[in-house]
């Protein structure tokens, strides 16, 4: 490794041997993108410094390629160039020096994109947060002279995973978001996360939370991708007073910091929980890594319900396949929500419910595929949304008494059990 620096975002673009070299994939920011970036900018802006990242760079004679961060730094020009169209005032006593040339059509169609999208909230940078972007936002430099090095480098930043990545990326969020938290606490709060088996927190995000919480907003959920995030992200007490919906959490939160931190519940340690719902607006901090906690093990606990059919679904011939495990996730999900919002009440009635719904699919499809599920899910195959419904009912009764069609053709194989079990409940047409 030839070098390792902190430098100030001015200091970066005024690189004039900064090049993008030829094996690098265009540029793939969108608008979201970014939005997100000028958004952490914004918020962050009242601190002295604040850290964007970190970029690799090879070192080729006199050039320096980017191996790693081209998408952050195109980003961090636009901006320059942008601010510089619409506020010469500070901007123009600025001067970078490189500008680069694209020839890939998607860089093209993202940069114009982008820019357009910087111009037009650039009235939202005044000239502290103008000074802020570029003199006290930070980029971690690596340079290194073997490209091979390089590469490896790169690869060991990444190496953990793209599953894995959402997590990490809300888990540094929220604890961005934890400022009022004491030292102490925060480190056991991280500890209760990091203890947290990988699998088991990427399953708990990827199957249950992200699908249920947008598969009842009727919007897709085949993929929890880094994109996502903000699925996960919420409001921050210290901003309570800005919007109304907020107000309801802010009450309970207050409250039951309260009653923990009464004298005499510290004496007879009778706590009280904070009353999470998996469809409810999150807040940020320490209260996200109390909601993951929660559901780790609402999850665990659903493993003890004792039903036929549950024991019917972790047993029958095909279980294992593909297309049935996500069938089983249609089943737990819908299970699940139904539980966040009514409790156990007619509990019994509720997974036959459930049941009928999700493996109906099943047995009307030779192969069921995750843009099935999704489908199905959304109601795009069938006409009942389960998770809309759940959503928007007040009381159980509108769960348990939906209607549902009986299957009039069963194309799926090795599902005996399973079509028994609709012959028994009635939910199969006589051939």
């Amino acid at each position: 490794m030839e070098s390792n620096e902190i430098i100030k975002v001015k200091d970066l673009l005024n690189k004039t041997n900064l090049q993008i070299p030829e094996y690098q994939r265009p540029y793939k920011w969108d608008i979201y993108n970014i939005n997100q970036l000028i958004d952490d900018i914004l918020r962050f802006n009242d601190k002295e410094t604040y850290r964007l990242g970190t970029i690799v760079l090879h070192k080729e004679n006199e050039k320096l390629n980017i191996v790693d961060g081209q998408q952050r730094t195109i980003s961090l020009l636009l901006i320059y160039h942008a601010l510089k169209e619409v506020n010469q005032r500070y901007v123009g006593s600025l001067t970078i020096n490189f500008d680069w040339k694209f020839k890939s059509d998607i860089s093209k169609f993202n940069i114009q994109n982008n820019y357009q999208a910087i111009k037009r909230r650039a009235n939202e940078f005044d000239e502290k947060t103008i000074k802020f972007i570029f003199e006290k936002c930070e980029i971690v430099v690596i340079t290194l002279n073997d490209l091979t090095e390089a590469f490896q480098f790169f690869d060991s930043q990444n190496a953990r995973g793209k599953d894995l990545d959402p997590h990490d990326l809300l888990k540094a969020y929220h604890l961005r978001e934890m400022d009022e938290v004491e030292e102490k606490e925060k480190i056991k709060i991280i500890k209760t996360w990091e203890d947290v088996n990988p699998e088991e927190l990427t399953r708990l995000f990827e199957d249950n939370l992200f699908r249920i919480r947008q598969w009842s907003k009727t919007r897709s959920a085949r993929f929890f991708t880094k994109k996502d995030i903000g699925v996960f992200k919420g409001f921050n007490l210290h901003d309570m007073n800005e919007y109304m919906y907020s107000k309801i959490q802010v009450i309970a939160n207050s409250y039951i910091n309260h009653y923990n931190q009464e004298y005499i519940h510290q004496i007879d340690s009778n706590t009280m929980n904070y009353p999470f719902q998996i469809d409810q607006t999150i807040i940020n901090g320490k209260r996200f890594f109390e909601m993951v906690t929660y559901y780790k093990k609402f999850k665990e606990k659903m493993k003890e319900i004792k039903n036929e059919i549950l024991i019917l679904l972790d047993s029958y011939e095909s279980k294992s396949r593909t297309g049935d495990k996500y069938v089983r996730i249609l089943f737990d999900c819908a299970l699940m929500y139904y539980i966040d919002r009514f409790g156990e009440v007619e509990l019994d009635k509720a997974i036959e419910k459930f049941f009928i719904w999700a493996y109906s699919l099943r047995l009307k499809q030779h192969s069921v595929q995750i843009a099935s599920m999704d489908n199905y899910a959304l109601a795009y195959i069938e006409n009942i949304n389960i998770f809309q419904h759940i959503r928007e009912a007040i009381n159980h009764k509108e769960i348990i008494n939906l209607q549902l069609e009986i299957v009039s053709q069963i194309v799926a194989t090795k599902v005996k059990e399973i079509v028994e079990k609709f012959e028994e409940l009635g939910y199969v047409t006589k051939q």
